[in-house]
C-alpha cells in the first residue's frame, strides 16, 4: 500500500512464466491496468504463453502424476499440473512471429521491449500481459528472451539478415528506469532471471525500497530463486530500511487474494 501511493517510486513487477500459463494471467493484466506497475521483468516463456492464449491456445488441468511418455506420443506437454498440447504452444507462436516480422519491409533492428510493445498493439485479448503493457505503456524487460519459442522464431529473421535483436538497449532502458524516480519497488512473484534482474539493477541506487515477494522456494540450497530478501541487503540490492514482505506459498493463491483486499482498500475496480 505505501508502495502504491508513493508517487515518487517506480514500481518493477517481477514474476516467472509458470504463472502466466496456470491462470493468473487475467490478474497480471490487471494489475497493470490498475497502475501497480510501471516496468515488467519476466522470462521468455511468459511472452510464449500470453501469445498462445492469446491466438486461440488451449490449457487443460491435468496432474503431476501423469506419465509424460504417454503424453509425449499425444504431442502433449506438460508444465506441472498444466497440459499444453503441441498444437495450442509452439506452431502458432512461431507463425505469429514470422507472420509480424515478413511485414516488415525492411532490416529491423529493436529491442524486445520495443518487439513487445508493437505485438501488444495487435492483440485483442482483455487477460493479455502484452495488450496491458502496450496500453499503459509498461515496458517489458525480458534478458532472457531467446530461452522461448518466441526467442527461437526470431532466429529466423535473424539468419535472413532481415532483423536484429539489441538487448543491451533494454540494459539501458532499465538503468534509466531505476533513476527515474527517488525510490523504488518491487513485488517479485517467484525467482529465477526475473528476480535476480530486478535486484540487481537495484544495486545501483543503493536498493530497493519497497519489496513484497511471493515463493515457494526455500534458501537452504543457496540458490538465489530461494534466498530471502532480507539476503539481497548484503548486495546492496535492497536498502537496510527497506520495507519488506517476504511470503512462503503459492503466488497462484496468495496474489489474488492479497490484490482483493488491496483493491477494496483503495477503491479500486
Amino acid at each position: 500500500q505505501h508502495m502504491y501511493n508513493d508517487k515518487d517510486c517506480t514500481k518493477f513487477l517481477s514474476f516467472t512464466a509458470n504463472l502466466v500459463a496456470t491462470g493468473i494471467r487475467g490478474v497480471i493484466a490487471e494489475m497493470i491496468l490498475n497502475g501497480l506497475v510501471d516496468v515488467v521483468i519476466t522470462t521468455g516463456g511468459t511472452i510464449d504463453h500470453d501469445l498462445a492464449r492469446s491466438l486461440g491456445g488451449i490449457y487443460y488441468h491435468g496432474a503431476f502424476s501423469l506419465d509424460d511418455s504417454k503424453l509425449r506420443e499425444s504431442n502433449i506437454h506438460r508444465l506441472g499440473n498444466v497440459l499444453v498440447p503441441l498444437e495450442s504452444y509452439g506452431p502458432i507462436v512461431e507463425k505469429f512471429v514470422r507472420d509480424f516480422l515478413s511485414r516488415k519491409q525492411e532490416s529491423w533492428t529493436a529491442s524486445p521491449s520495443e518487439i513487445l510493445n508493437e505485438i501488444g498493439s495487435l492483440i485483442n485479448d482483455e487477460n493479455s500481459i502484452l495488450r496491458a503493457c502496450y496500453l499503459k505503456n509498461v515496458p517489458i524487460i525480458s534478458p532472457g528472451i531467446v530461452d522461448s519459442a518466441f526467442g527461437t522464431a526470431l532466429l529466423y529473421s535473424y539468419q535472413k539478415g532481415k532483423f536484429k535483436l539489441d538487448v543491451m538497449k533494454d540494459e539501458k532502458l532499465m538503468s534509466d528506469k531505476v533513476f527515474e524516480k527517488q525510490r523504488s519497488g518491487a513485488i517479485i512473484l517467484g525467482g529465477g532471471i526475473s528476480k535476480h534482474h530486478t535486484l540487481w539493477w537495484n544495486q545501483f541506487k543503493e536498493g530497493l525500497d519497497y519489496v513484497v515477494a511471493i515463493t515457494t522456494a526455500y534458501e537452504f540450497d543457496g540458490s538465489l530463486s530461494g534466498a530471502r530478501i532480507s539476503e539481497a541487503i548484503s548486495w546492496n540490492k535492497v536498502k537496510p530500511d527497506a520495507e519488506v514482505s517476504n511470503i512462503y506459498g503459492d503466488a497462484t493463491v496468495i496474489l489474488p487474494l492479497l490484490l482483493a483486499a488491496f483493491y477494496e482498500t483503495q477503491n479500486l475496480p
